[in-house]
């Protein structure tokens, strides 16, 4: 078996386990940024989506201003390719990050790349929370933070747990593009150092431990939100 192996995926031995770029270091890189990014963006992406519920002509708080703002900022951002993003915000990953290159720099425009995406399903997914249980939460005197984490968010759980993971699996997909600016990741290893180098057998396994990593994002995701869909009712 071991032959057989060494026989099919030679590049994929000689990339070896460790160094820098060995496949636990794309491994790492890759969850890394992930990670990273799911947080910070998911985080705007909820302050966003959030606030353009709340201050929406028939929202709990109404606010042309508010609103407006948070849209426009949100589409400019949705509009713009993640690879020219990489570009046009590198003076502002410069001052955050402290460089242009590598993991650190990468979290900046991942973040910004993925939270306009994640910030309009939240907008989508709290829409959908039961009118008259806002009304009633109104009724009963509840504050505007209670409304958001009692009401909103909590009614809308299951669906937010859908949503975060489509957000996770298409910022997987970001990763990839990351790499131009070194980043690495189980993306760089796939283009860089598979198909620019004609090295086939190194590009499916990096695919496919990228494949594997969606399915299990997609298998937890999918648990949670039924899980949490279970506990609503």
């Amino acid at each position: 078996m071991s032959s057989w192996f060494n026989k099919i995926f030679p590049n994929v031995i000689n990339l070896g386990w460790t160094g820098d770029t060995g496949w636990a270091s794309s491994i790492y890189q890759t969850l890394f940024m992930t990670f990273w990014s799911a947080i910070f963006g998911g985080i705007l992406g909820i302050v966003f989506g959030v606030i353009l519920v709340l201050t929406k002509e028939n929202g709990v708080k109404p606010n042309k201003f508010w609103f407006n703002l948070c849209d426009k900022i949100v589409s400019i951002f949705r509009a713009i390719p993640f690879i020219i993003l990489l570009a046009f915000i590198a003076p502002v990953t410069q001052i955050i990050a402290g460089t242009q290159i590598g993991m650190n720099a990468a979290l900046v425009p991942l973040s910004l790349g993925v939270f306009p995406f994640y910030a309009r399903q939240v907008q989508v997914a709290l829409e959908s929370v039961d009118q008259g249980k806002i009304e009633a939460a109104q009724s009963l005197g509840a504050t505007t933070w209670d409304i958001i984490f009692n009401v909103y968010l909590n009614e809308a759980r299951s669906e937010l747990a859908r949503v975060s993971t489509v957000t996770i699996i298409s910022l997987i997909g970001l990763t990839a593009m990351a790499g131009a600016i070194g980043s690495g990741g189980l993306g760089n290893t796939a283009i860089s150092y598979g198909y620019q180098r004609f090295n086939n057998d190194v590009t499916f396994v990096a695919t496919l431990l990228v494949v594997i990593l969606i399915f299990i994002v997609q298998i937890i995701g999918d648990f949670l939100a039924k899980h949490l869909n279970h506990q609503n009712r």
